[in-house]
């Protein structure tokens, strides 16, 4: 967790812990945080020493029973409804939850982004139908299995586009509910409108009710995007791409998030994993030669483009015919960000206009400069995410 907080705050809770952030200045004030903040602090309460025992699998052994542990002392027993925290990017629903999650006295907990849970759902599911050819239901040791390793599950950005996720999903959430877990979630979008337009959502509507019964919805309505707040000001290209550069994209990365914990990610394209090292809240962050001097293509960076709002890109060199497939990739790069008014924060050995100057493929090169000083203003920076 952030060192910026002080453990002796999350011993309390989410919510002193951002009226801690609040004070020193990390986080500006918003009546909108404050409410989610109070809501968590009230799940935070009914969640201390929860420790509900996980529902054994059909036919224990001897052994199964033996090890079945037993509850804390004065768990609850009774599982509280979750909280689902819905709202526009920027709001800071993420960098709440992790506060919560920090937080929470719960021994079993996992907080994941739930594209990535769904990727696990589905390859365990795989694997057990694999290892059980006769077996005619996946979804209860499934459930088994996630409920014994964690009984508060948080999950960020919380979205159904895919239909192999909405046919699982009720059944999943369901036989995990019967196991007392107890599930946070944040997202952009209501629960009424998740795979929405989608062939097939009517069977998905028991799910939407089942979600809006098990978890609290809280909409966290401000006229303020704090992301773009941020950018405001925010010089976003550092030349050259030296220590002190380095430093200020350290600075710009815990600014964009809020001073939320980074974490790795994992995006599927198109049946590969593309894996994210640094990210939160929206932001990913890069290192050129990893993302422009490996073989990724428009599919890659379209992925990108859509999934994150913002890119802290490290070391874009000068380019030239003898990098010309860094150049080529790096165009294609940018041409995705700028289509989907991606925010760029970068170093680089030279200004935009600078960056290819001689050769074959200079000319080329023109167009994407003059994205990238577009991509500098400030009528840019207003512009909203396109997914």
């Amino acid at each position: 967790m952030d060192a910026l907080i002080d453990t002796a705050e999350l011993a309390r809770g989410p919510l002193p812990a951002y009226r801690a952030r609040v004070a020193s200045g990390v986080l500006a004030a918003d009546p909108s945080q404050q409410m989610a903040a109070e809501r968590l602090q009230d799940l935070w309460v009914k969640l201390r020493g929860y420790d509900p025992e996980p529902k054994p699998a059909a036919n224990p052994g001897l052994l199964t029973r033996f090890l079945r542990r037993k509850p804390a002392e004065g768990a609850n027993e009774t599982r509280p409804n979750g909280l689902y925290l819905v709202g526009e990017v920027g709001r800071g629903k993420s960098m709440l939850m992790d506060l919560f999650f920090a937080a929470a006295a719960v021994r079993r907990k996992q907080r994941i982004h739930f594209h990535r849970f769904m990727q696990d759902a589905h390859a365990r599911i795989f694997a057990w139908k694999r290892a059980n050819p006769d077996g005619d239901d996946p979804i209860p040791p499934l459930a088994d299995s996630i409920a014994a390793e964690a009984a508060l599950l948080c999950f960020d950005e919380f979205q159904v586009n895919d239909i192999a996720d909405a046919m699982i999903l009720g059944r999943l959430f369901q036989a995990l509910f019967d196991r007392a877990v107890v599930v946070v979630a944040t997202s952009n979008t209501l629960p009424d409108d998740l795979f929405k337009g989608q062939p097939g959502r009517d069977a998905f509507l028991p799910f939407i009710a089942l979600i809006k019964r098990s978890l609290d919805v809280l909409v966290m309505e401000t006229g303020r995007d704090f992301r773009r707040a941020r950018l405001r000001g925010m010089p976003i290209w550092y030349v050259p791409p030296d220590g002190r550069a380095e430093r200020a994209l350290d600075a710009a990365f815990a600014e964009l998030t809020g001073h939320a914990t980074p974490r790795p990610e994992r995006l599927t394209v198109m049946g590969r994993t593309l894996e994210v090292p640094i990210a939160a809240e929206g932001v990913a962050r890069f290192d050129f030669q990893a993302l422009c001097g490996t073989a990724l293509g428009a599919g890659d960076y379209l992925a990108l483009a859509t999934h994150f709002h913002s890119l802290v890109l490290d070391g874009i060199p000068r380019m030239s015919p003898d990098n010309y497939d860094e150049a080529r990739r790096f165009i294609v790069l940018i041409d995705a960000l700028y289509d989907h008014r991606v925010k760029l924060v970068a170093s680089a050995e030279a200004m935009p206009d600078q960056l290819y100057q001689r050769g074959e493929g200079a000319k080329a090169f023109e167009r994407t400069a003059s994205r990238l000083e577009e991509m500098r203003s400030q009528d840019y920076l207003a512009l909203p995410h396109l997914t």
